[in-house]
């Protein structure tokens, strides 16, 4: 028997935690805000011409994944001095992953386009997705899974496919920090900038800061096998977006701000089967405290999230049981959990029409980095650890309001550390929740 999985079923990554692991050595950047900052990252440590590279390869294990083996690579600066070609691929027993990306490359005779497009293809065993209130009418004295007061017991499981692939357009105004080039130049020194900054000291995107358009269409193709049907489900979608980046350094910030403004709409084009909408909003502020005897920074990291879906509704049989119709895709919509937002809980662990969130980390980067003079890992061009402490709130809902989304919060804490190799921040973030513990290693801030 098949069916067709009307909650249009998708992820980004695999769900287990450590099986992203994998994204070490690649900027898979659609994982986290899909506009950034077009950036030229100079290290003094490295030679003045030439692009920067990484071949790693990696082991991981997991309890639903087994020992999987892979190897990825990244160069960036080869061609356009912007511009980072990266890929991946790993496999074990039953699983298997291969991705690859071109992100960045200016497209001719343009000064201000920059075209990105990625695409990963993986079969995971056991994948779950906290999913399921568009499948059947839920009763009325049953919480929709995914919802705020759901068990995190409540989800869908099975050996599948998790398939996307992403292309975006981007375009650098001529304002600000961008106002004579599409792109803003970094020098570092041990990971620090030692250029001018290209933001935070004053508000207006005319003067300080860069401003970046985004168009992006983005797909998602996800498959549960059961033993006696199939649910899979499949997005086609477009972002439109605005980014407004005043930070001093955008790969790693440690004074000023950003916000991010998007819309994004299915229309359920070929095989996607709903349509739906959604809107959402990110503001990040940082505080730099200065150096230490044993820190080169200290940063106060701050960071706010809201998401709404306004063409999710209810829709009621005649005895009251409901389910979720034209409702944002729980991978894509307003949906906390997993990478970058409540790390303490499972990857996509709550979704409704609407989520709030909240965070802050205390970043402390050490002035000693200890494999600086070990001649056989100069190749992961290493230039500082960060330990980083933080805390997150926030709840998902099915109206936006303050009654319900600023009571009954979510919280969870964690410890993490990073590092910045080859230009591109890298983290294991270990959380805790009331639902359990929870560790990621994944590419990037959260924020």
């Amino acid at each position: 028997m098949m069916k067709e999985c009307s909650f249009q079923a998708s992820k980004k990554q695999c769900l287990t935690a450590l099986s992203s692991a994998m994204l070490l050595v690649i900027p898979f950047s659609v994982l986290s805000a899909p506009a950034n900052v077009k950036t030229v990252v100079n290290r003094s440590e490295s030679p003045k011409f030439g692009a920067e590279e990484l071949l790693l390869p990696y082991i991981f294990s997991t309890d639903s994944m087994g020992v999987n083996i892979g190897v990825g690579t990244m160069i960036s600066g080869y061609g356009q001095e912007q511009m980072t070609i990266g890929g991946t691929v790993y496999g074990g027993d039953v699983s298997y992953g291969i991705g690859a990306g071109v992100w960045n490359y200016k497209l001719p005779k343009t000064e201000r386009f920059f075209l990105s497009v990625q695409g990963f293809l993986g079969y995971y065993p056991e994948q779950k997705a906290y999913a399921g209130g568009g499948l059947d009418y839920i009763p009325a004295n049953t919480a929709l899974p995914g919802s705020n007061d759901s068990s995190n017991e409540d989800f869908l499981q099975a050996d599948g496919s998790s398939n996307w692939w992403d292309i975006k357009l981007e375009y650098t105004l001529p304002i600000g920090a961008t106002r004579d080039s599409g792109e803003v130049t970094y020098e570092l020194t041990r990971g620090l900038l030692t250029s001018a900054p290209t933001g935070g000291e004053i508000w207006n995107p005319l003067e300080s800061g860069a401003t970046v358009a985004i168009l992006r269409q983005f797909n998602r193709y996800e498959s549960y096998e059961f033993e006696d049907s199939l649910l899979d489900g499949t997005i086609h979608a477009v972002e439109l977006g605005l980014l407004y980046d005043n930070t001093d350094f955008s790969v790693n910030p440690s004074m000023g701000s950003s916000q991010y403004l998007s819309i994004s709409h299915d229309a359920g084009w070929f095989d996607s089967e709903n349509e739906w909408t959604f809107i959402q909003f990110e503001a990040s502020k940082y505080f730099s405290f200065g150096s230490s005897d044993y820190a080169s920074q200290r940063i106060l990291a701050l960071n706010f999230w809201t998401g709404y879906s306004p063409t999710w509704e209810l829709e009621y049989n005649n005895l009251g049981a409901r389910k979720v119709v034209n409702g944002a895709p729980y991978s894509e919509g307003a949906t906390l959990g997993g990478f970058y937002r409540m790390r303490g809980y499972d990857n996509k662990r709550f979704h409704d029409k609407a989520s709030i969130y909240g965070t802050a980390e205390y970043r402390y980067t050490f002035k000693n980095n200890p494999i600086e003079n070990i001649n056989w890992l100069k190749f992961l061009r290493l230039d500082w650890f960060q330990l980083v402490g933080f805390v997150e709130a926030g709840r998902v809902g099915e109206s936006y309001t303050a009654d319900e989304l600023l009571t009954d919060l979510k919280f969870d804490y964690g410890l993490s550390l990073r590092a910045l190799t080859a230009g591109i921040v890298v983290r294991l973030d270990v959380a805790q929740s009331e639902e359990g513990t929870n560790a990621w290693v994944m590419v990037d801030h959260p924020f």
